[in-house]
Parts: structure tokens; sequence; C-alpha cells
């Protein structure tokens, strides 16, 4: 080992072994086949939960396979279309091309090419505890209102034989239902990828707002901004010097506040601070030349005209919330664990 090469911390290890230890043989078995799977290129489930719609529970998921493609699980797609029993994993298409529930021959008339290029089941890894199987299978979220669809049609031109007749009112009322909703958007309320993708969102700005080293620039608080604070709130200003009262610290922060979601926060996660607490470096230091600091100086220049337009500080701060609401309170935080949606059980 080079003396560059960190040496394993002794305490994490011996909390990994303990674990380790405290898991079944099927608990480890389940572990090490998903780890194996993943680590053969099988998508991986990064949000799960479930669409719930009176009695049926439809389990889905969001996968990382680049695209965050939605799946429902076949056993929740069988259910949702009121066909009963276990799915078998993986039954998907004949060498006809179609996947049970559609391979009976008086649907023919009634699906689309589109729509067979679409049924092949989908395998991936799901988001589990230990013990479960380690893997699971689903059919993209967008299949099922198009099966229904199906079945729908062929229920309205009376061509559903008696043994589905009950599939084509589960999936009448499943449309009934989607009404108002896509199924891609069930699916992300349902397991909280929603959230995630705002919090992605947010992450991407805070990278274009936010740099990692430090560098200094150019004063953009400048002493006219701290004059117009002065006037505004009718005290003495003295150019001469920079001793200021304690509550413009937190005033510049609100600028900041107001430039991007979650920028803020970050900022202050970089600056070095001493031995009490007190940052020793400027937020601004922070701010990337690219898109930062430009945000910055033209929000600034924006706030100052509204500071030239106002005679009092109630008035100025008034303008501000209207053109430049802050957004400190709309931080998001990711969900924790499986989530749920119910969805309006449809009215006979």
């Amino acid at each position: 080992m080079s003396d560059q090469e960190a040496a394993p911390d002794p305490k994490k290890s011996a909390g990994g072994r303990a674990r380790a230890k405290a898991l079944s043989p099927e608990d480890r078995s389940a572990i090490a086949r998903r780890a194996a799977m993943a680590k053969h290129g099988m998508h991986k489930a990064i949000a799960e939960g479930a669409i719930i719609i009176g009695d049926i529970k439809i389990p889905c998921a969001v996968l990382d396979d680049g695209s965050n493609t939605r799946v429902l699980t076949q056993e929740g797609f069988l259910g949702a279309i009121g066909r009963a029993g276990k799915a078998k994993g993986g039954e998907g298409a004949t060498v006809d091309g179609m996947p049970a529930f559609l391979r009976a021959g008086n649907l023919k008339p009634f699906i689309s090419n589109d729509l067979i290029a679409s049924t092949s089941p989908i395998e991936f890894v799901p988001l589990r505890g230990p013990g479960y199987q380690g893997r699971a299978f689903g059919y993209r979220a967008s299949l099922l209102p198009a099966v229904c669809w199906v079945y729908q049609d062929a229920l309205v031109a009376q061509k559903l034989l008696p043994s589905q007749t009950h599939i084509g009112k589960a999936c009448r009322d499943f449309l009934k239902a989607l009404t108002n909703y896509a199924i891609d958007d069930l699916v992300d309320r349902a397991t909280g990828f929603e959230d995630i993708r705002k919090r992605k969102a947010i992450d991407e700005i805070i990278q274009r707002y936010v740099q990692k080293d430090a560098q200094k620039w150019v004063r953009m608080f400048d002493l006219d901004f701290y004059r117009h604070i002065f006037r505004l709130n009718g005290w003495p200003f003295n150019p001469e010097t920079t001793a200021r009262p304690g509550v413009i610290g937190h005033w510049t922060n609100d600028i900041y506040d107001r430039l991007a979601p979650g920028v803020t926060a970050e900022l202050h996660s970089k600056v070095k601070r001493n031995a009490r607490g007190k940052p020793t470096e400027k937020i601004g230091w922070y701010l990337t030349p690219e898109e930062g600091k430009p945000s910055l100086k033209a929000l600034l220049e924006g706030v100052k005209l509204l500071m030239r337009q106002s005679k009092t500080w109630d008035e100025f701060k008034e303008k501000l919330d209207e053109y430049y609401p802050s957004f400190k309170d709309k931080q998001l935080s990711l969900p924790v664990g499986q989530g749920v949606f119910y969805l309006p059980k449809p009215k006979d």
C-alpha cells in the first residue's frame, strides 16, 4: 500500500461484518443476486410506489436507464385489466409478437403495430430490502392505457367474448379513472420521482451557479447598494467606513435567496470558517463566472432600480417580493421510502 492510499477504517469494516452476520442466508443471497444483476447491466429502480384505484393496487417504479422509464409490475398490470392469477416472471410475447392478454384473435382488428412493438416485458432490479428475490418484471406504464383502449374499443364494437367482458369493463373503469391524468405522471407521484426530478433540476442550477473553489472577484454589492439601504431606513451614510449594522448581512443574504433555488445554502456550505464558526470568506467568491456572477449582477441592477423608485424600506421590500420572489422557503427534500398515489374510483 502506498503512502497515498488510505487504509480501511477498522470500525467501518467491523460494523459491516456485524451487519452481514445479522442477515439470514436468504437475505445475503438476495443481496448478492441484486448486486450481480446490477453489475451485468440490468437496470435498477430508483423510485418505487403504488397507484391505488379502489381495491386495485398497481405497484410501479422508475428505472435508472437514462430515460427514467416508468414501469408497472406484471401482476399490477394484469390486475388493472381484470386478469386474475399470479403473473409468470418474464412472460411476454410469443412467436407472433403478442403477450397473453392481447393474443385473442377477436382483438387483432383493434391492435396497432406500434402497440405490438411496446409489449415486451422489462426485467429490472427492484428497490427493495433484503429478502426479495432480486429481480422484477414489468411493462412500460404507457402500455396500460393503450391496452385498455383495445378492450374498450372491442367492448363498444361488441366484439368481446363472454370470457373477456369483465376485462373490457375493468379497462373501461381504468380509463375513466385516468381522465385528466397521464399514466407517467401517476407513476411519478406514486413513487416520489416527481420530487426527485425537481431536486435534480435544482442540483443542475446549483452546479451552474456555484463553483468548487473560491475566487476573489470585483465587489458587486457596491456603495450605491448600501447607500440606498441607509436612505430607505433613514440612517446617516458615511462612505468612508465599512462599519454597518449587523442586519445588513441578513439583507445581503436575502438578495442571494432570490437568485435561484438552493444556491444560498450551497454557497454557505462552501465558505471556510474560523474556530468560532464565523465565515472567513465571502459567499460570492464561489459563484461561477459563466452564470452565477452575471446572474447576480443582473439581479442587483434590478434591485437597485427598485430601491431608486422607493421612498421607504417597506415600500422597497413590497416591490422586491413582487418582482424577485425569494426561493428560501422553496427548498425540496427527497422522498423517503415508497409512496402511494390514490386515484379516485370511477362511478358507474
